[in-house]
């Protein structure tokens, strides 16, 4: 049926085909039920947005989220995870804190850092580091690679703040100790120089400037040891010491021990002891697809993030209500045998589970349909709330896209649901970039950057009117918010107040009672009146019969007729003529 700021219907089974044809006319659907904003009338307009996976620009934000999750699961992230969160086993336990608790815990957890001792192991190892710069520099200055009648400076390597690391193109590795004392050395050979020979400014130093300087460090600190996973580069004057993800721990606990430049063959064994026992440490992560189905591990992570994320009561989060909404599904499974072009999971409904060890941490819900993966919903153990868990499944429900396009060329898309424009909280699906809107008239895709700036003035906004846009005439789009201004009140004016109905059963119907020919007439003509599109055509199910309207028209009594023919209009013009004349609209 039809509400006051939405469409419903309700789906007793629906092709994959289909619901990707309604999806790409604004419709989504919760279990069963489908619906659809009236963006007319609500106040909270909200667009379907998707953007297609092979074109998708990470931003700084998401590549960190990915590093974050990459550095948990191998044991190498800063902050040390409370006891009463991880056991000696590795599995998660309970929170001490309770709903309403939840963001202060989440936020006390990020900012707690490793404890004293490991604090110190890590100093310790940036002294080491800085010592075997020190030896390699005497090396060249031994060799003549530098001038050896001048005084140089002690190296000091320092760690990289979180905040202030540069993103790598490649997350399998991060920027975590750097030195300067290229720039140290430079300075002091510009020194003697100038004293030498008494010359104001600046000094040329030829070869010897910090860029090469930091270069032939690096080079040999690179022949003679490269510490047990740490990549050393220069990089604009710089020595940067650079983490990969099998490695990194040893960096965070300071588990390497000092190697000089010439490290005997038992301190090598050693230190491979060493790292071998932390890579021990690593999490086993799984990612599970499986097809949409009620689980009792699923079931209580949902009630535990409702409770404790949406302080739901505990009565809105019974197992029926979340059958209902995440469990129950219209859609016809279509294996991969059925359609060769299917991915190998085929097209539904699915959850994707996310598990750590043999724990579940998250739940994605989501539509694997021709066209698009669709994502439904998600929850997430609230103990990790530090991970941000939605950003990250959203990032590998885009990666899923992009890798099963070998088995499926047609699933290019990934649908986030509906951006709200008016609402701060639900702007953060456009960081997806880059998106596309669905227009609310015409059911094109118009790209976000170039729907923002009219969505920044109105809320409702026929976003197919927009290549006024596109020459950046504000004249032009002064014009159209004039004419959406007046649309929107025709729209007002002449939008009805009855609704359809999709039941099972034809309603008791409370009309005006107006029986004379003249209406019979009129509805007579209504099977083609194409103003609300032609509903002559529409499939109907009548118990196990399958019929057009044109052929059981007959059937109904004059004043049933009026109302039936109203309702199969408005079904028309909401689900598309095509649609209408494909999916059956149920009546007994």
């Amino acid at each position: 049926m039809l509400s006051t700021e939405s469409l419903r219907l309700w789906a007793n089974s629906l092709t994959v085909d289909h619901y990707q044809a309604l999806l790409d006319r604004g419709w989504r659907r919760s279990g069963c039920y489908l619906y659809k904003p009236e963006m007319e009338k609500t106040c909270c307009p909200s667009y379907t947005i998707r953007l297609k996976a092979s074109e998708f620009s990470p931003s700084k934000e998401q590549v960190r989220v990915s590093k974050k999750m990459q550095r948990f699961l191998d044991g190498t992230l800063d902050v040390k995870i409370s006891d009463k969160l991880i056991d000696e086993s590795g599995t998660f336990g309970r929170s001490c804190s309770d709903a309403h608790n939840c963001s202060t815990r989440s936020a006390a957890i990020e900012s707690s850092i490793v404890d004293t001792q490991g604090t110190q192991k890590v100093d310790q190892f940036m002294h080491s580091l800085s010592e075997q710069i020190d030896e390699l520099v005497q090396l060249c200055l031994k060799s003549g690679e530098l001038p050896s009648d001048v005084q140089l400076p002690k190296a000091s390597v320092k760690k990289v703040a979180p905040t202030k690391r540069k993103l790598q193109a490649d997350v399998s590795e991060d920027l975590i100790y750097s030195c300067n004392i290229a720039f140290q050395i430079a300075a002091s050979l510009r020194r003697k120089k100038k004293v030498e020979h008494g010359v104001g400014g600046n000094v040329d130093l030829g070869e010897l400037s910090p860029k090469k300087i930091a270069e032939l460090l690096a080079t040999h600190l690179k022949q003679v040891s490269e510490p047990c996973g740490l990549t050393i580069r220069a990089c604009n004057g710089h020595i940067n010491f650079y983490s990969t993800i099998e490695q990194a721990q040893l960096v965070e606990e300071g588990a390497i021990s000092k190697t000089s430049p010439v490290a005997n063959v038992g301190n090598e064994k050693s230190l491979k002891k060493k790292c071998e026992s932390i890579l021990g440490k690593r999490r086993r992560f799984e990612i599970r697809l499986k097809k949409s189905s009620f689980d009792n591990e699923e079931y209580s992570l949902y009630r535990k993030y409702q409770l404790q994320v949406h302080n739901d009561t505990a009565e809105h989060v019974s197992e029926s209500s979340y059958r209902r909404f995440l469990v129950d599904s219209p859609l016809i499974h279509i294996s991969p045998t059925d359609d060769v072009t299917a991915p190998p999971c085929g097209f539904g409904s699915f959850h994707q589970q996310y598990v750590v060890d043999g724990k579940l941490i998250a739940v994605g819900v989501i539509d694997i349909l021709p066209k698009c993966l669709s994502s439904k919903y998600l929850f997430w153990d609230p103990d990790l709330a530090f991970l941000s868990l939605g950003k990250y499944s959203a990032l590998e429900e885009i990666r899923w896209v992009s890798e099963n396009q070998s088995h499926c060329p047609s699933l290019q898309y990934y649908y986030l649901g509906y951006y709200i424009h008016s609402c701060n909280k639900m702007r953060y699906k456009a960081a997806y970039r880059p998106s596309e809107l669905l227009c609310p008239l015409r059911y094109q895709w118009v790209p976000y950057d170039m729907a923002k700036p009219l969505l920044d003035r109105r809320k409702y906004v026929v976003l197919s009117d927009l290549t006024a846009l596109q020459n950046g005439d504000s004249l032009q789009l002064k014009a159209i918010d004039n004419i959406m201004e007046e649309q929107q009140n025709e729209d007002i004016k002449e939008a009805p107040n009855d609704v359809f109905v999709n039941n099972d059963e034809m309603d008791e119907l409370e009309y005006e009672d107006s029986d004379d020919e003249s209406d019979l007439e009129a509805s007579d003509e209504t099977i083609t009146d194409t103003r609300h599109g032609d509903i002559s055509n529409v499939l109907i199910g009548v118990k196990e019969a399958r019929l057009r309207y044109k052929d059981i028209q007959h059937a109904f009594d004059s004043s049933q007729r009026k109302y039936f023919e109203n309702q199969l209009q408005r079904y028309t013009t909401v689900v598309g003529t095509e649609l209408s004349e494909q999916m059956v609209y149920s009546i007994g």
